[in-house]
């Protein structure tokens, strides 16, 4: 069989395979030609979920007769001025969507230049251009795609229903309009409204946050975490949910790399990663990040949608953002999400409570706490008491001042109030200045200790025990010379280990926080875990696993009773510990009702 070239309609329609995946391809493709047109408006119409019809409509600048003939042309554009795939600062720059879709549907383009007087309309059916005609058209530009895949009907059968389809085209929408909230949007299916989003005005970061809401909720301001953070020329800037602020899908996470909506597995995990140690695992934060480097520090030209990018120095780029969230959340001391007053309040009136279940201790990483200890709040009075494994953790006393302003009866003047009553043995009431405070006073002990013992491995304070009978480990010759290469790394881990002939290590110490553990099993997968990631990383989660455990099981457990200055002592450390909004599971610690929402269950507003 003899080699030639294939038909140019057969090759757009092997290019749409890549760039138009469904309706929501298209429209994307569509939207960001129209944001780089310069609009300021751009209205979208889709009927039956975008299969029969995608209409975009905008005014920018518009295109002229010979311009728009050339736009349905295989990669022409207007968006690589200087041929350089390098500084890319256009949306679009492949040439590659027009032709595409005229290749597997009907494409129409109306438009209409600034300061010309008459529109013109060109085309395209199946990859078969006609040539332009006038039109009736305002200033900006129409493009209107009917019968998508007609020419390629085995695609048709891998769409899914209307109503699927719509949503995805709402949320590329929605995710272009949360990068440019300068910029009106607009969506429908020709009968209903499903999304309208106003253009914002204002300071930039105020309209910025005000259309992020618009998309994620009224609820997300509240209750979003600012960040802004630069190192060696990139710069983090966005907002980060409270990990009590949180929803069971990753759905609404959303990243922009200079103002371009991407789905980054770097990013998602290094998200994952900041909240790892205060969300449940089938928890989700909300988080907005908007990424600004030196358009070469970054590849958008790895996947025919723009979907994907390449960092240079993706550590830098992982490092900014777990850094600028953990120090977000450690800032924010004890403060939780205000949704779950209307949680509460929604309790009372017998609507259903949410479902914050009781899952294993999450295993936050050892050099990432290294990373963000410095920025984090003083442990307070807590770090001075005594701590044993296994046993419980008794509190100390409260200060004079603080037993005596509660033996007063007056309200104190902190973030959670003076301690009142104990209710059930279980939670602490305290009043505030504005109304009063539940704290589940184990799921708060359990965060105050989980600190302390996570600043004492970030400082190296890792407490070490000699085994009587040392053990010997048979790895192998391979397994046994990578843990021997580790052996500094690990004595500072608090695992002692020693060469003992041929494929074998022998363990003289081990961290007193493993207690009786399984030493050989320990070593053994730490070795396979250093020959799959070549650190130990094994050994550092084993340890903040047992932390986690042991703050569980040491914490002031639910039904035992406290006395009034040991629940202040202990709401006076809450204000003063990082991250005490929530437990180590994820859940909260406490929930605050203001006066206004007591006196509305009475009926008195």
């Amino acid at each position: 069989m003899s080699i030639r070239l294939l038909p140019p309609t057969l090759v757009n329609q092997i290019a749409a395979g890549e760039v138009v995946e469904r309706p929501a391809s298209a429209v994307k493709e569509l939207v960001e030609n129209a944001i780089d047109a310069g609009a300021g408006r751009i209205d979208v119409v889709l009927a039956e979920g975008g299969q029969s019809l995608i209409a975009v409509s905008d005014d920018g600048c518009g295109m002229s007769p010979d311009e728009m003939m050339l736009a349905v042309e295989r990669h022409a554009t207007s968006k690589l001025p200087d041929d350089d795939l390098v500084r890319i600062r256009f949306l679009g720059f492949r040439g590659e969507a027009l032709p595409s879709i005229g290749s597997v549907a009907r494409l129409t383009l109306t438009s209409r230049p600034r300061g010309a007087e008459s529109a013109w309309s060109l085309s395209v059916e199946g990859g078969a251009k006609a040539s332009p005609v006038p039109a009736a058209h305002p200033q900006g530009t129409r493009v209107e795609v009917r019968d998508l895949f007609y020419a390629t009907p085995a695609r048709l059968k891998f769409l899914k229903a209307a109503r699927t389809e719509l949503a995805h085209a709402a949320d590329v929408i929605e995710r272009l309009g949360m990068a440019h909230p300068d910029i009106a949007f607009s969506l429908s299916d020709g009968g209903r409204r499903v999304l309208d989003l106003a253009a914002r005005r204002g300071e930039p970061g105020a309209a910025l946050l005000s259309r992020i809401a618009q998309v994620v909720g009224r609820e997300f301001e509240p209750n979003a975490l600012a960040l802004d953070a630069e190192r060696d020329g990139v710069r983090l800037t966005g907002w980060a949910g409270l990990p009590t602020y949180n929803r069971a899908s990753a759905a609404a996470q959303y990243l922009f790399v200079n103002g371009r909506p991407v789905k980054d597995r770097l990013v998602i995990g290094a998200v994952r990663g900041a909240y790892q140690d205060v969300l449940a695992r089938d928890r989700h934060p909300v988080v907005a990040l908007f990424l600004e480097l030196d358009p070469d520090q970054v590849d958008v030209n790895v996947h025919p949608a723009k979907a994907e990018v390449r960092f240079r120095d993706s550590g830098l780029v992982r490092g900014l953002i777990v850094g600028a969230i953990r120090h977000a959340l450690a800032g924010a001391g004890h403060r939780a999400s205000s949704t779950l007053t209307g949680v509460a309040l929604g309790a009372l009136g017998n609507s259903p409570p949410p479902a914050f279940a009781h899952h294993p201790p999450p295993r936050p990483s050892l050099p990432l706490l290294r990373a963000g200890i410095g920025a984090q709040a003083p442990l307070g009075g807590l770090a001075e008491a005594p701590l044993r494994p296994g046993l419980g953790l008794d509190l100390p006393p409260a200060a004079p001042a603080a037993e005596r302003e509660t033996e007063d009866g007056a309200a104190a003047d902190y973030p959670l109030g003076a301690a009142r009553t104990q209710l059930h043995d279980t939670y602490i009431v305290a009043e505030t200045a504005q109304g009063l405070v539940i704290v589940d006073q184990h799921a708060a002990h359990e965060r105050l200790v989980f600190e302390r013992l996570k600043l004492g491995l970030a400082e190296g304070k890792v407490a070490r025990q000699g085994l009587l009978l040392p053990e010997v480990v048979d790895l192998g010759e391979a397994g046994a010379a990578r843990v021997a290469e580790r052996a500094g790394e690990l004595s500072r881990l608090g695992l002692v280990v020693e060469p003992f002939g041929p494929g074998a290590v022998v363990v003289r110490e081990v961290p007193a926080l493993l207690g009786d553990g399984d030493v050989q099993g320990l070593v053994r997968d730490l070795a396979d875990q250093l020959a799959e990631w070549g650190a130990a990383t094994a050994l550092e989660e084993r340890l903040l696993h047992i932390c986690a455990t042991m703050a569980c099981h040491g914490s002031v457990r639910a039904g035992r009773r406290l006395s009034i200055p040991e629940m202040n002592a202990l709401l006076r450390r809450m204000e003063a510990t990082p991250l005490s909004g929530q437990c180590n599971h994820g859940r909260p610690t406490h929930v605050s009702l203001s006066l206004s929402d007591i006196e509305k269950l009475f009926g008195r507003r």
